[in-house]
């Protein structure tokens, strides 16, 4: 992501929630996540979603939510390519009746501890359920027990359910309203795909000129930016006799899609004035129903999702959802629960710290709730939320692909599948360019592959070190799975390619008998246009050296090429302090940037750039000065990298305190959302949380996967504290190992593993 993508990220205010309370026994309490009435005033939401379609959660739990579906994307004139918001399925309304008073409904009354009293939100993440309790009094001062609980289901992918119960402390009926919530377009929509960087942040100013406090960029509304997508909704229809719901949608110049759903009513209950509400802005059935006091009722909405290659059309989609309700609420949790609970035998166990141990579940459960299995969509940089207009960046590459390779290789491989499916589109951008190959673009569109770079997003074109980090993780694929015949039909293409690339974009200096790397955008991306970034440089080494032992494997001949440019590549180094250089010595380093420096990314286990235990002293060490006199704000993917980096020399205690450092600010609460910086509460960045998980997976272990398998490249580390740390079910090459990092008689840690 580039700087100015950061600085127009959208602000989502923290909070701050109460202590995690268990919900019942059988859960382990570093999988919940709770919410009290304490923070009604501000609320930072999380989501429900198994990777292929999702809901935003909300403080009622039974509001209607922005929902989004993997890789459907609205292309409207002028702008970039983004997430369309399907209809809200996940609301159920309520009302205790008209009385004189007048009448009154759940989801529009004011938030209170006298309205929503007894208040509690729960996210159990070993379970993937979200579950809403309070005492809900009205106006009227009629009072009804809620409970409301809700699941995207990983066991079925197309499918989804609420069940509200209600215990009403009085006679009479109620009334209750089971809502497809169909959403404006977002107003206004900025011509983003043309609009330079300077226009978009007056846009940025104007949309802040209501408020009394001055514009401040890293904290001002960015909503006018990352706005959602639109989802223009036909054939919607619905039965009172069969109590569905069904609809078409498309989304602006997109993807058609489906939605639908099926109401349970309680045994025995005989509604009346069921009607069927069709508005523009709404598909509903709405019913009343007799209650006596102190009886339990659940109300219980099947919810089903298609889209264009994944599923049918309206009547195709609630035959689903009508299947759903046959099999009953019960048994559909029980098996979402199931598959949730296979999902997490590959855990990362801590002995010693439990704010980490429940950061990392929490890391997991997003990582978990936004992949899929034998498809080949990317994962977007903010999951399926707008943030970051949905596109995937390297950070599928060099970020969430190598946290979950080990522990989910399925869920992994998706990622590096997405890069050969769009080859097409990356070598019609390399021939744009005048390159060669494939020239993967900044921002890509997750179903397309397609460059949706903004166009205020200065200078991206040149931050192609992306080029070489697509090729790193297909050939980690490779090395992690042994699949030859894979490497064979789609690895070694992209990597080929990519190849390619690099040899049509190096420059050879005759002086010096070395190639270089011109006109370059540093990871430190207010560094654009510079020569020879050291990063990018050895990204492309590696790249190069990647595809010449790739064409061995496949048996393929090599281009000469590769070898002559790998060997002769240029990394900028100081000689004098023993030392790399962040790009070359001609330009100046003397930015007050995000991250000060960016030497600490030539560590970071994609890359792992080969060097003494010196030099790697001495670049850690630079990092660090550079972050406290150039450094501004760091974001987290720097704090997750100084964590690597200290596990690397040997610095447990150091390593722990930077994991500590990941814990403050970023964490969003009351669901542990992580923002891109401590300040700027742009959220649900997958990176950051895989960054964390990747700084304990690789990080504290010392593993690295090479051609020699899994191997202990650095001693393992563990935090002062801390008595040991486990990667649990990992799979390497098919086969299972527990890995255990835990201490020696005389206190040192130590790595064992243990095949399963």
């Amino acid at each position: 992501m580039t700087l100015t993508h950061r600085l127009l990220s959208p602000l989502i205010v923290a909070l701050a929630f109460s202590a995690p309370v268990v919900t019942h026994a059988a859960t382990d309490p570093s999988f919940v996540l709770t919410a009290t009435s304490k923070n009604f005033d501000n609320y930072f939401p999380s989501y429900l979603a198994n990777g292929y379609f999702s809901t935003m959660t909300s403080v009622r739990g039974s509001e209607a939510n922005l929902a989004y579906m993997v890789a459907f994307m609205d292309y409207a004139k002028d702008d970039i390519a983004r997430p369309a918001a399907i209809p809200g399925w996940s609301g159920i309304d309520y009302s205790t009746g008209k009385s004189t008073a007048g009448e009154f409904w759940l989801n529009r009354t004011l938030l209170s501890d006298k309205a929503f009293s007894d208040y509690q939100q729960t996210l159990d993440m070993h379970n993937g359920t979200l579950t809403t309790r309070y005492r809900y009094t009205d106006d009227s001062q009629k009072s009804t027990r809620i409970e409301i609980t809700t699941f995207v289901s990983q066991a079925d992918t197309h499918l989804a359910a609420t069940r509200i119960t209600i215990t009403p402390e009085f006679d009479g009926s109620v009334q209750l309203s089971f809502p497809l919530n169909i959403w404006a377009p977002h107003q206004p929509r900025f011509p983003i795909g043309k609009m330079t960087g300077d226009e978009m942040l007056a846009a940025v100013a104007a949309n802040n000129m209501s408020v009394t406090e001055p514009v401040n960029y890293r904290t001002a509304d960015r909503a006018p930016v990352w706005y959602h997508g639109d989802t223009n909704v036909s054939n919607d229809d619905g039965s009172t006799k069969d109590l569905t719901l069904q609809l078409d949608g498309k989304a602006e110049q997109g993807l058609h899609m489906a939605e639908a759903a099926a109401i349970e009513l309680p045994k025995g209950i005989k509604p009346s004035d069921i009607t069927l509400d069709k508005s523009t802005y709404q598909l509903a059935l709405n019913m009343k129903v007799p209650v006596h006091k102190g009886h339990a009722y659940s109300f219980t909405k099947y919810v089903a999702m298609s889209r264009e290659s994944w599923g049918g059309d309206a009547s195709a989609t609630a035959a689903l959802a009508k299947k759903a309700r046959s099999t009953g609420f019960d048994k559909l949790l029980a098996a979402h629960q199931t598959a949730w609970h296979t999902l997490w035998q590959s855990d990362i166990v801590i002995d010693g710290d439990a704010k980490v141990q429940q950061a990392v579940h929490s890391d997991l459960y997003y990582l978990l709730s936004n992949s899929t299995s034998g498809t080949a969509w990317p994962m977007g940089a903010c999951a399926l939320t707008p943030n970051y207009a949905g596109h995937a960046f390297w950070d599928s590459d060099s970020w969430v692909f190598p946290a979950l390779l080990l522990l989910h290789p399925d869920r992994a491989k998706p990622i590096v599948m997405f890069r050969h499916r769009t080859m097409q589109p990356a070598r019609e951008r390399a021939i744009q360019y005048g390159a060669k190959g494939t020239m993967y673009p900044w921002e890509a569109d997750p179903e397309t592959g397609i460059d949706y770079t903004p166009h205020f997003a200065y200078g991206v074109f040149r931050e192609i070190h992306v080029n070489a980090d697509v090729a790193i993780a297909q050939w980690q694929y490779y090395l992690a799975s042994g699949d030859s015949a894979w490497l064979k039909a789609n690895g070694w293409p992209v990597i080929k390619e990519v190849a390619d690339f690099w040899v049509s974009r190096v420059s050879y200096d005759k002086a010096n008998d070395r190639y270089e790397i011109l006109h370059v955008t540093s990871p430190d991306e207010a560094y654009d246009d510079v020569p020879n970034d050291s990063f990018t440089n050895a990204a492309a080494r590696k790249a190069l050296d990647i595809a010449t032992a790739a064409a061995t494997k496949v048996g393929a001949s090599p281009d000469p090429q590769w070898a002559d440019i790998s060997k002769k590549m240029y990394i900028p180094f100081d000689a004098k302090a023993r030392r790399h250089l962040d790009f070359d010595a001609s330009v100046p380093h003397d930015k007050i940037t995000w991250m000060g420096s960016s030497l600490a990314w030539l560590m970071y286990p994609n890359l792992d750039l080969p060097m003494s235990p010196e030099i790697r002293k001495n670049d850690f060490d630079f990092q660090l000065e550079e972050l406290k006199v150039h450094g501004n704000d760091p974001n987290e993917m720097m704090m997750v990298m100084l964590a690597t980096a200290a596990a690397e020399v040997g610095d447990g205690k150091t390593a722990g305190e930077w994991l500590q450092r990941n814990l403050v600010g970023f964490l969003k609460p009351p669901y542990n959302v992580r923002s891109e910086t401590a300040s700027n509460n742009a959220g649900y960045i997958l990176a950051t949380s895989a960054g964390f998980v990747q700084s304990l997976v690789y990080g504290l272990s010392g593993l690295r996967i090479d051609d020699n398998g899994l191997t202990e490249a650095y001693a393992p580390a563990l935090p002062p504290t801390w008595k040991s740390l486990t990667l649990k079910h990992i799979t390497f090459r098919g086969k299972r190992y527990d890995i255990t990092v835990d201490r020696d008689a005389a206190g040192n840690a130590k790595l064992t593993r243990k095949a399963l």
